[in-house]
């Protein structure tokens, strides 16, 4: 009897030698609090609440850089979703939310 927790095809592991590709986002969405995770992981201090001015400790560091990534799943739905409302295929959108930052044309 098969278990129904199991993943049915095992996804496949890059060939010998080569690695993903980083520059490309999985997905992604922003908020307010990612903005002040971010500020807190670049200036290294608690910049806002009782601990304000404090340097954050390595448990800190690491809750700000778990939601961090979490919220880089969101925001490539959000831009994928943006997409198809603006008529572009399944395909163009798909692409086009995989890209990190803004577009280039978007000036």
């Amino acid at each position: 009897m098969a278990d129904k927790n199991k993943p049915a095809a095992t996804p496949a592991a890059p060939a010998e030698g080569q690695h993903r590709n980083y520059n490309e986002r999985r997905w992604m969405k922003p908020s307010k609090r990612a903005e002040g995770y971010a500020k807190d992981r670049r200036s290294k201090v608690h910049t806002y609440g009782p601990k304000e001015g404090q340097e954050l400790s390595e448990y800190d560091k690491g809750i700000r850089s778990g939601y961090l990534l979490c919220q880089s799943d969101h925001a490539g739905m959000y831009k994928y979703k943006k997409a198809l409302s603006e008529g572009k295929s399944p395909e163009e959108a798909r692409a086009i939310s995989k890209i990190k930052g803004k577009p280039k044309d978007a000036a």
